[in-house]
């Protein structure tokens, strides 16, 4: 039985949170993209090679925060974390990634300060 797209999106968070990016590779397409809701941004990710090296800075830097939940709807999945220097208690300290899948692999994750918006996106999606 293959893993869920919720279970591939924890244990890939979990790889990231340990410094593996080879597991991390192997759950990314190679023309995966990853933006705040624009994907042309010139700071949005357009590839394998540009997603991993941005989560080794982020990581290098202040960490990659907390996994809280992590939520599927569909062939999406939104992943809730609680930002590096955060505070769970603190009103407003989540953020989400919508992460979306094809043949296990993911193919877009789009940034969102907000769950709640995060989780609206995923609903709405075709």
């Amino acid at each position: 039985m293959s893993e869920s797209n919720a279970e591939l999106a924890r244990r890939g968070y979990e790889a990231a949170a340990r410094g593996d990016f080879e597991a991390i590779a192997a759950l990314l397409a190679v023309d995966v993209r990853w933006h705040g809701g624009n994907p042309s941004d010139p700071a949005a990710c357009h590839d394998r090679g540009e997603a991993l090296a941005f989560m080794r800075q982020a990581a290098a830097r202040d960490g990659i925060g907390e996994l809280v939940d992590v939520v599927e709807v569909g062939q999406k999945v939104v992943v809730i974390i609680c930002p590096p220097g955060r505070d769970l208690a603190e009103d407003g300290a989540l953020a989400a990634n919508l992460t979306t899948f094809a043949d296990g692999k993911v193919v877009e994750m789009v940034h969102f300060p907000d769950p709640e918006a995060a989780l609206a996106a995923a609903r709405s999606a075709p």
